[in-house]
């Protein structure tokens, strides 16, 4: 059986859609669906719940993703295990053609993630001109991070499990396999909303540059790194000459949020979530 696990704090307005796209195979009755509502005070739950009895709804009183993995895994009956966050969008294809490569044992694959698509029909253009950059770089191309959903196998599994409470929890968990190890199924898709505003794209990255911050202290010295290099934006003009415009916004942005992100960094600030509600609009 697979287990999903679905963290969800105050996703009233978007656990719906997650779950009708997970649902959309009646007959598939071998998915067993956990949605944990951590800290919520909105009706996610009872949304949730009004999905019929293929979705079990766990509540906790903490506000914590780690905490609902946790209890997640806890309630969880199978692998693999598909960990999505409340406010994107899967389909039940999507988490079959996931889960293929981690019942192969010869594969050596231990996580899978899905092909990332960034709906950016009305968001300002300078948000448009950020991702059109973002999604071109190899390390977001290759790596599992930035996608709101993680598969795993039972092994694959006992590697997360292991890791220390991280706000950037998938970019560490994307981190802790090697390449060989991890897979982008090309097949499965995921749809992830962008912030619609500049100003709610810089929230998102000053949270990303502090979680970048904290998974790099935990770090070992030979695991890998995502962070974008000069020579990344050089080889990318190279090769696309037209995203002028686009690097030089995308380098803006991670100017500002770097800035901004300091005071935090300094202060071992780990734990402020700086939430996007723009990509949560209906």
């Amino acid at each position: 059986m697979t287990s999903i696990v679905i963290p969800a704090h105050n996703e009233a307005r978007v656990i719906g859609r997650l779950l009708d796209a997970l649902l959309t195979d009646p007959s598939d009755d071998a998915t067993d669906i956990v949605v944990v509502c951590n800290g919520c005070t909105d009706d996610t739950a009872r949304i949730a719940a009004e999905r019929g009895p293929r979705v079990r709804v766990i509540e906790i009183p903490v506000p914590s993703k780690h905490a609902a993995l946790r209890a997640g895994d806890e309630h969880a009956q199978g692998f693999p295990r598909v960990y999505v966050d409340a406010d994107v969008v899967l389909t039940a294809s999507d988490v079959r053609a996931l889960t293929g490569p981690l019942r192969d044992d010869a594969s050596g694959v231990l996580a899978t993630a899905p092909d990332r698509r960034v709906p950016l029909a009305g968001c300002a253009w300078r948000v448009r001109a950020y991702y059109q950059v973002w999604q071109r770089l190899p390390a977001v191309r290759e790596g599992l991070f930035g996608r709101g959903v993680i598969a795993v196998s039972k092994a694959g599994h006992d590697r997360i499990a292991a890791l220390p409470p991280l706000m950037a929890d998938d970019l560490a968990a994307s981190l802790a396999f090697t390449s060989g190890e991890r897979l982008v199924v090309r097949e499965a898709g995921v749809v992830v909303h962008p912030p619609r505003t500049w100003p709610d794209l810089i929230r998102r990255r000053i949270r990303a540059a502090v979680s970048t911050a904290q998974v790099e202290r935990h770090q070992s010295p030979v695991q890998g790194s995502a962070r974008t290099s000069k020579a990344d934006l050089a080889e990318l003009l190279r090769a696309e000459p037209r995203l002028l415009a686009g690097v030089v916004v995308f380098v803006a942005a991670a100017v500002v949020a770097r800035r901004k992100a300091e005071k935090a960094i300094r202060a071992e600030d780990f734990g402020t979530w700086l939430r996007d509600e723009s990509s949560r609009q209906n």
